[in-house]
């Protein structure tokens, strides 16, 4: 560390180093920064970072989080797509030299390669403060582009982090709620309220960590057809499965085939997706793709 920074965790120096460079909160891309110095201390606890470990940031902000992990961490990367935070991360971590910022959308980026990179291909633990309109996507790239993934210690909506931890027969419950649980075991850290950030932002938020399986609790032949079944019963809350499944033009899969294998899998015809576990989706997909090879 070259020279000490002021902690962003401080309301105060928060508002400090955004009069200074005039910035303007962008509602396009949900930005509301954490002051909270003890939620702040429960993430860094909660990620178990060590010096060990290599990081990624996702969405850094004004770099408030990424003081804490610099400290904690080996190494971090901070992806950031705002163009004018670039520059106040740049002042607010001058203080830290095992720390790169990348300006970019995450989506963008090819987090594999930057494992292999600057961690040997061993798996990162990811750490973001994340919008409500990318949070899917994101977690969802991480996990289906076989990232190499220890955690995953997240804030995002309260509503969310309910959904990923939910099981059948919850309003909650949801294509999310499966993907989430198939790859990774979801645990609530703690529950933030809007007078935690500036600006507050409506809703309340939840800090969730996701520990990464290292074989998913059920097996599914075919993982594409399983979450294509599971997203073609959620479509459609209202419509029975039979109907999700036969509706859905990447599958158009016959009634009478989904009534068939519902039936051996003692279920019945009238169920709809909701009602199903990750288990029961899992032996649906294969069962259907052995029908179908046959």
């Amino acid at each position: 560390m070259s020279r000490p920074v002021p902690s962003l965790g401080n309301p105060k120096n928060t508002i400090e180093i955004l009069n200074k460079y005039k910035f303007v909160f962008q509602k396009r891309y949900g930005q509301n920064f954490l002051i909270d110095e003890h939620v702040l201390g429960k993430i860094i606890r909660a990620a178990e970072i060590t010096e060990e470990d290599f990081v990624v940031e996702i969405g850094p902000g004004i770099g408030t989080l990424t003081q804490y992990l610099a400290a904690s961490a080996r190494e971090v990367a901070a992806i950031e797509i705002d163009d004018a935070l670039i520059p106040i991360l740049e002042d607010t971590l001058s203080g830290y030299d095992n720390v790169t910022i990348i300006h970019e959308d995450v989506l963008k980026v090819d987090l594999a390669r930057l494992a292999e990179e600057k961690n040997g291909g061993r798996p990162v633990k990811v750490v973001a403060n994340l919008p409500y309109y990318i949070t899917t996507p994101i977690i969802m790239g991480l996990f289906e582009n076989h990232v190499p993934v220890d955690s995953i210690t997240i804030m995002v909506q309260k509503e969310v982090a309910d959904r990923m931890k939910t099981g059948p027969g919850s309003k909650d419950y949801g294509a999310l709620s499966l993907a989430v649980q198939y790859y990774a075991s979801p645990e609530l850290v703690a529950n933030v309220p809007p007078n935690c950030f500036m600006p507050r932002p409506r809703v309340g938020s939840a800090v969730i960590r996701l520990t990464k399986y290292q074989t998913p609790p059920v097996e599914a032949e075919d993982e594409k057809l399983m979450f294509q079944i599971i997203r073609a019963s959620f479509n459609q809350r209202r419509k029975t499965l039979v109907n999700g499944l036969s509706n859905a033009p990447e599958l158009r899969i016959p009634k009478e085939r989904t009534e068939a294998v519902l039936e051996e899998m003692g279920l019945k015809p009238g169920v709809r997706g909701e009602a199903l576990d990750l288990a029961q989706f899992a032996e649906l997909s294969n069962r259907l793709k052995r029908l179908q090879n046959s």
